[in-house]
């Protein structure tokens, strides 16, 4: 087995450049890079202000953001990457190989909680900003100032990241030479605040504080944004993110620190309505400070509306999550972007706003999920160090460490559930729903689905074609198979083939599609069944490749026609002699489960939920994108468990 280094391929990964460190900064650092705005408000809350909740507060952010920010994603993580590619998905890949069934619940878990943070993230960042207009005027209208901004984020959403990057890279730049510098102001000021480095500040304040524990809730707030530095790793690269989070993590300690050395300054009274972060700017510099956090609270929201983005078309692609419609909006590698998703957000961003109205109710809801996300992506990390390393002890240390630290976090943000936690757990328990649905029915499809052996198939295949009492069906007739190999064949399409009606073609073909582990292959191999006649297509893609069909076959077909092993011309005379092209027409199989199964009740929950799912998703044939100019749609039985049994008996009395 491998070191973890040897799955990052140089050939994959996005070189180191200035260029680079700065479209990193406005794709993927806004939220953990916001942070401040909040986490000092809300680890003082309505206690009283002292040198053991101050320092204890703020010794727990600095190790926080030491071990589980610093060491487990940009050092651990970030080497655990699919040939460039990082996230929860792109994880379960890597690990999935070793044929450990157990590890896709981590996977969709992880999809879950992270996809339901993405309905807060941005409503708490934006909102704990704007607020600062309350210096100005108490009575500022805040609620509608924040829906007007998320709406008009989440329309520019369709530009792609690449856009946002390049446009708030200098503004995130700006963002954190700003915070660091005011921490820094602060921190000369009071330069003693910087003792709480001292890991001691932090086990005082979690043992002998009153109620210390439940104050690591609030302290959890400060890596939030820590997933995004793995999940976003395809679209700027390892080092660039390396590089990128030294400058961060060094402007956002500057300012924690500085905001607690300003804190102690108010020792022995309550912080009632200040906000730490905003106390610290000169009175004067306040418009700008205000600003210039709006726009990076719109950067932070956006990192987790990219990293949504990425997850769920991955999922889609590892047949996960319902078919949903796809735009790329620009080239450059990893830029997606998908409406439905991105309309739903929104939807679901205003009606936090709505709901909870101040960010001070948000800091309640925010938080529980991402806990539960970063649990997941710890327990594949741990299983993948353990077989690619062959290091049971270091695995061990590892486990230990994490589930320990973000075991503490999951248990001290259990507190929020009732003060509006359960709003995000709700979501994410509905989207694991769906999730879970789209697995088990998967899996029940492919283990009753039944496979032939082509080769008894062959002659009558011969005979078919050579029978022009039989009307043609297509010049070319193609199918999508589930069977990957040239050996077995679907039995439903040799029932549409031979006995449902008797389909004549010149040529038929048979596709499988097969989703690889490897982000970004796209290979195909052919096996020929008859000569000129009859061949199984055996295409693999990467759960990052475009999967659309009808652009990649007929580039197959055209490469085989170049090489003589097909021809491509129509065989209708009047047709041939103008050299035009054959007919092609597409034939999709849909498995419906039989009314004459008998199966368990949960099992009859899965298939009506994984029907209602199919209702409101993008269909086989628009999701590989197959042209409906001549396309046809069957539906095909099939016994998902042992056939009902039946009772009847003749009556001969009534024959006479």
């Amino acid at each position: 087995m491998n070191n973890p280094e040897s799955s990052s391929y140089s050939k994959y990964s996005i070189p180191l450049s200035a260029a680079g460190v700065l479209i990193s900064l406005g794709i993927i650092y806004g939220d953990i890079g916001t942070s401040p705005l909040y986490v000092f408000k809300a680890i003082s809350g309505e206690r009283v202000i002292s040198k053991e909740l101050i320092y204890g507060g703020l010794s727990c952010v600095f190790w926080t953001l030491t071990l589980i920010t610093s060491f487990k994603y940009v050092y651990l993580a970030l080497n655990a990457d699919n040939k460039g590619e990082g996230g929860i998905f792109a994880l379960y890949a890597l690990v999935r190989r070793y044929k450990a069934s157990w590890v896709v619940y981590p996977a969709i878990i992880g999809c879950a909680t992270l996809i339901s943070d993405g309905f807060i993230t941005p409503a708490i960042s934006v909102s704990s900003a704007v607020e600062g207009l309350r210096y100005y005027n108490p009575d500022i209208p805040t609620v509608q100032i924040v829906i007007v901004i998320l709406i008009a984020l989440f329309v520019f959403q369709q530009f792609g990241t690449g856009v946002v990057g390049s446009t708030f890279g200098p503004v995130m730049l700006l963002w954190f030479v700003t915070i660091g510098t005011l921490g820094s102001i602060q921190i000369i000021q009071q330069p003693q605040v910087l003792e709480a480095i001292n890991p001691w500040y932090a086990v005082n304040l979690l043992t002998q504080y009153p109620g210390g524990f439940w104050i690591l809730g609030a302290v959890f707030l400060c890596t939030t944004g820590a997933e995004a530095l793995y999940s976003d790793l395809g679209h700027v690269g390892k080092g660039n993110i390396r590089v990128g989070w030294t400058f961060v993590k060094i402007s956002l300690l500057l300012n924690y620190f500085g905001q607690a050395a300003w804190l102690m300054k108010q020792e022995g009274s309550v912080l009632g309505d200040r906000i730490p972060f905003y106390s610290i700017m000169p009175e004067w510099f306040l418009p700008f400070g205000i600003i210039i956090a709006t726009l990076a609270a719109i950067i932070a929201s956006q990192a987790l509306i990219s990293g949504t983005f990425t997850l769920v078309n991955e999922a889609m692609k590892l047949k996960l999550w319902p078919m949903t419609r796809v735009r790329y909006p620009a080239q450059t590698k990893g830029q997606i972007y998908i409406p439905s998703i991105n309309w739903i957000l929104m939807i679901g961003c205003i009606f936090m706003v709505l709901y909870f109205r101040e960010s001070s109710a948000m800091e309640g809801a925010y938080g529980l999920a991402i806990t539960i996300d970063m649990l997941m992506t710890s327990s594949l990390l741990v299983y993948y160090f353990s077989l690619s390393k062959k290091s049971t002890l270091r695995s061990i240390a590892l486990g230990v460490l994490f589930f320990s630290l973000e075991g503490m976090f999951l248990i001290s943000n259990l507190d929020k559930f009732a003060h509006g936690g359960f709003v995000t757990f709700l979501i994410a328990g509905f989207l694991f729903v769906i999730l879970y649905i789209q697995l088990r029915a998967r899996k029940l499809r492919a283990r009753h689905i039944e496979f032939v052996d082509l080769k008894h198939y062959v002659e009558m295949l011969k005979d078919l074609q050579a029978d022009t009492t039989v009307p043609k069906e297509a010049t070319h007739l193609v199918y999508l198979a589930v069977a990957d190999s040239k050996r077995y064949i679907d039995s439903n399409i040799i029932y549409s083939i031979f006995r449902k009606r008797p389909k004549r073609a010149d040529v038929y073909w048979f596709i499988h599609i097969d989703t690889v582990d490897s982000p970004f292959t796209s290979k195909y191999a052919i096996d020929t069944i008859i000569p000129k006649r009859c061949f199984f297509v055996r295409i693999k893609l990467g759960f990052k490749a475009d999967h659309r069909l009808n652009l990649l076959f007929n580039k197959i077909i055209h490469e085989m026609a170049d090489s003589g092993e097909v021809d491509l011309i129509s065989p209708y005379p009047s047709l041939h002699k103008y050299s035009q092209m054959a007919d092609f027409k597409y034939i999709i199989i849909q498995s419906w489960a039989s009314a004459d199964s008998e199966i368990s009740n949960f099992e009859r929950l899965i298939i009506q939920g994984y029907r209602l799912l199919k209702k409101f998703s993008l269909s086989t044939e628009e999701h590989y994108g197959i042209e409906a100019a001549n396309l046809e749609i069957e539906k095909a039985p099939i016994q998902v468990g042992p056939p009902a049994k039946v009772k009847i008996k003749r009556d001969r009395d009534d024959e006479r």
